[in-house]
């Protein structure tokens, strides 16, 4: 993921940051969990990449996701944002995973 960042970047200089959310075992009440049902929204993800993209400075964006049922420690979503610095690529990462989790994902605990 982060190489295709880095090929256009070299060429406009830049930062790349990026996020992976994990599987954890506990749910954030802190309740035990064998996993998770994800479903992502394809449509709204590639609107948020759009507007994230609009930001200043930000070159290019990237998202994998990983639906369906998912076990502990499986990657749920990769999210890289390449830009001019550093002002501007941590806060357009930030605003794209909170938006993809708000917009363009369901997911369901599966619990033990």
């Amino acid at each position: 993921m982060i190489q295709p960042l880095k090929n256009i970047l070299i060429i406009q200089d830049g930062m790349i940051a990026s996020h992976l959310g994990v599987v954890r075992e506990t749910s954030l009440n802190g309740d035990r969990v064998k996993g998770i049902e994800v479903i992502f929204d394809k449509d709204a993800i590639n609107k948020i990449i759009l507007k994230i993209k609009q930001m200043p400075g930000i070159v290019n964006v990237l998202v994998e996701t990983s639906g369906g049922r998912l076990e502990v420690g499986d990657d749920i979503m990769a999210v890289a944002v390449g830009g001019d610095t550093r002002e501007h690529v941590f806060p357009a990462l930030i605003e794209a995973v909170d938006m993809i989790k708000r917009e363009g994902a369901s997911k369901k605990e599966i619990r033990n």
